[in-house]
């Protein structure tokens, strides 16, 4: 199995991966985080695929996307911090005044989990942050100390997972996701 990952500047992709299943929903797109969340709560339908055709379209766009054999099957969103809702996140502290880029959200496809496309996803993920001159990247993942995380939660990752792509904890946050506290990872790419 050969996964190839690439900034994520094809909509269709985007919205293969992350697309609400109700085209009038509010939600997913992946916008709760990189958009303003008034923005994100307003935009429904067309107008919420608009908007992710037009991050689509920056430099750099919002993430980025596993493929196998052409076939979009994993999503990451990486973006500049100061760029998203982590800017002024007040449960998620900044550790330093170092310009990061956050990762924050990471999907894997029915029918893809459990064949590591995860870990490709989060090494793409910081390969693409390198390459735009990140010095660091950050994720915010549950420490579930091993105990199982509601699928619909589990998108921040998990402690373990961060640790094994050579993330280290950085600081303790005051979020909680699925009755998990989160915790503020680091990988240093300086």
């Amino acid at each position: 199995m050969s996964i190839v990952v690439r900034p994520a500047d094809v909509f269709e992709d985007v919205a293969t991966l992350v697309g609400p299943k109700n085209p009038t929903s509010q939600s997913c797109f992946c916008l709760s985080y990189r958009i303003p969340s008034k923005e994100s709560l307003s935009l429904r339908g067309e107008a919420r695929a608009e908007r992710v055709r037009g991050l689509c379209a920056e430099d750099p766009p919002p993430g980025v996307i596993a493929y196998l054999d052409d076939e979009p099957v994993g999503w990451a969103a990486v973006h500049p911090r100061r760029d998203t809702g982590f800017a002024t996140n007040r449960l998620i502290p900044h550790v330093d005044d170092l310009d990061v880029w956050s990762l924050w959200c990471l999907r894997v496809r029915p029918g893809f989990r459990k064949q590591g496309i995860t870990h490709t996803l989060i090494e793409g993920a910081v390969s693409f942050a390198r390459a735009y001159g990140a010095p660091a990247v950050e994720a915010y993942p549950v420490d579930n100390q091993g105990a199982k995380v509601d699928l619909t939660m589990a998108y921040v990752g998990t402690r373990a997972l961060f640790e094994s792509a050579g993330f280290t904890k950085a600081a303790d946050t005051e979020s909680v996701i699925n009755k998990f506290p989160r915790v503020l990872m680091r990988l240093d790419l300086r």
